[in-house]
């Protein structure tokens, strides 16, 4: 009796193995070497490489790489990791044989004989090009979404504020028209301070409002949330009728979070939005306050150094019912045309991201309080 073909561990011989993966077209399945030289060839890997076996066996895994990658020697980076560890897994754009370039996901895994010798590397690529640009379109939307909101939010500010630029205005025009009819010294000294003072003020409002405006790309350095929060704070106050007040409360010793500002201070805005829609009958308090708080798992299995920032109102509070689907996108309790349904739920993607939380504490009559959890940079 003729001895069979070995077997592989799956129960297929060698043979219909290897014509199984030639038969993968959706995939580049390939062997290198221990040097990272290709030993075989797929059709999958013709169909997304443009290259033929015959043009590759031999040649380097480098040669699928840009240029930038190649001066930085991703290549064998990639291989030593996958010699070291076992495995090796990278997403990232690649060359084809007529220059095009596109993004890969690849993993590469070293391959032993049943002596546990090295044999080699297997290596497996899909092309995730059609992914990659779909999720890059969505981040542009999502992007474009975000600046839109904060474009709603500056006309709300720009509204309040305008009040206050015709105050400061005022005392400009006043001060100026007193000073040039009078000869007192003494009293021109008086209205050039205060001319000066209004001019300031009329500064610091222009570069509050610019800064909130202008688009940013997102950083996630260690932010000081206690000069944030000031600026911010006397921003949104100008949003505000005569019949809600916006206290702050912030601790001496503040920590720091690695949180980006902008992201941040839309954040801050849409609850102290919602807090204002919630008293803008009978009017009242809002609270931004913030502190300090090492957490051992007590909320949502947080461990660490956080900062809570806390937005409270005297509002006629959520029922229990609703609370849970508040953070749902275009959920909203609003009148038509009063909000997108969009702000909670930014809110706590931008805390999720961050890797903290946020909690909403509500009862019906006695107001509500959501509470950032951010992680410290300490």
């Amino acid at each position: 009796m003729a001895d069979e073909p070995p077997l592989t561990p799956s129960g297929l011989t060698e043979r219909s193995y290897e014509l199984l993966v030639q038969a993968v077209v959706d995939y580049a399945i390939y062997m290198l070497d221990p040097q990272g030289r290709i030993m075989t060839w797929n059709v999958g890997a013709e169909r997304i490489k443009g290259y033929t076996a015959k043009e590759v066996i031999g040649q380097h895994l480098e040669l699928f790489f840009p240029e930038e990658d190649r001066r930085q020697g991703k290549a064998q980076r990639l291989i030593a990791t996958a010699l070291r560890e076992g495995r090796a897994q990278d997403e990232g754009w690649r060359v084809r044989k007529d220059g095009s370039r596109f993004w890969a996901l690849t993993v590469l895994d070293a391959i032993h004989d049943e002596a546990g010798c090295l044999v080699g590397l297997a290596k497996i690529t899909r092309d995730m090009t059609e992914r990659h640009e779909a999720q890059q379109h969505l981040d542009e939307v999502r992007a474009q979404l975000f600046q839109a909101q904060k474009m709603e939010a500056l006309g709300q500010l720009t509204g309040g504020m305008a009040h206050d630029f015709n105050n400061l205005l005022t005392v400009i025009i006043g001060s100026s028209d007193l000073a040039r009819r009078s000869n007192n010294l003494e009293r021109i000294q008086l209205l050039l301070e205060n001319i000066h003072e209004a001019g300031i003020r009329g500064r610091e409002l222009t570069q509050n409002l610019l800064t909130f405006a202008r688009r940013r790309t997102p950083q996630d350095w260690a932010l000081d949330l206690a000069s944030t929060l000031q600026a911010s704070s006397a921003l949104f106050a100008q949003a505000l009728p005569k019949s809600i007040s916006l206290d702050l409360e912030i601790p001496p010793a503040l920590h720091q979070a690695r949180v980006d500002a902008n992201q941040l201070e839309m954040a801050l805005l849409n609850l102290v939005f919602n807090a204002r829609d919630a008293m803008e009958q009978q009017g009242g308090r809002i609270l931004l306050r913030a502190e300090n708080r090492h957490l051992a798992g007590e909320w949502e299995e947080l461990h660490g150094d956080f900062v809570l920032i806390s937005v409270s109102d005297d509002g006629p509070g959520i029922a229990p019912e609703l609370q849970t689907r508040i953070f749902e996108p275009f959920f909203t309790t609003k009148q038509f045309g009063k909000g997108t349904g969009l702000g909670l739920s930014q809110v706590y993607g931008f805390a999720r991201n961050a890797g903290g939380s946020i909690r909403v504490e509500s009862e019906p009559g006695k107001g509500t309080r959501m509470t950032l959890y951010l992680p410290a940079a300490v």
